[in-house]
């Protein structure tokens, strides 16, 4: 085990013994708690995507969500932008190797655990609403 400072200690893999705030851990599952990156993400699975075209595979996000989206995923080095010199001007969005290998890695192994559990899944979150509905109905009354 090395210790890389102070901060944090990460082993050779490069895991993080304690979820503090610089944990590789901790980066990584910040790419889940915006609801559109991991949907675009997988929008450009199959390949570079104009913006148009990405607001019609995607759905139900408006424009200015999008270029929300596509700005963190491209900070974070999961989408190239490719300008093409034409009139009117012609961008395209594709995944580059780090989005693909996301895409292509954990995100498909998620889909595969979601099929196998996400009706167990929702059954859970079934269950812990509707106490929760009843507590708020009876101190309502």
């Amino acid at each position: 085990m090395a210790s890389t400072n102070s901060d944090r200690t990460v082993d050779r893999r490069g895991s993080c013994d304690e979820l503090l705030v610089d944990c590789r851990l901790r980066a990584a599952t910040e790419l889940f708690t915006h609801t559109w990156d991991p949907v675009v993400l997988v929008g450009l699975r199959t390949g570079p995507r104009r913006r148009s075209e990405l607001l019609e595979a995607v759905g139900g996000l408006s424009d200015k969500v999008l270029t929300e989206t596509l700005r963190r995923l491209l900070a974070n080095g999961l989408v190239e932008r490719h300008s093409y010199p034409a009139a009117p001007p012609r961008v395209e969005y594709r995944l580059s190797p780090l989005g693909t290998s996301l895409v292509n890695g954990p995100m498909r192994e998620l889909g595969r655990w979601i099929l196998e559990h996400g009706d167990e899944l929702l059954e859970a979150q079934e269950r812990a609403t509707v106490p929760a509905a009843i507590g708020a109905a009876q101190s309502a009354e």
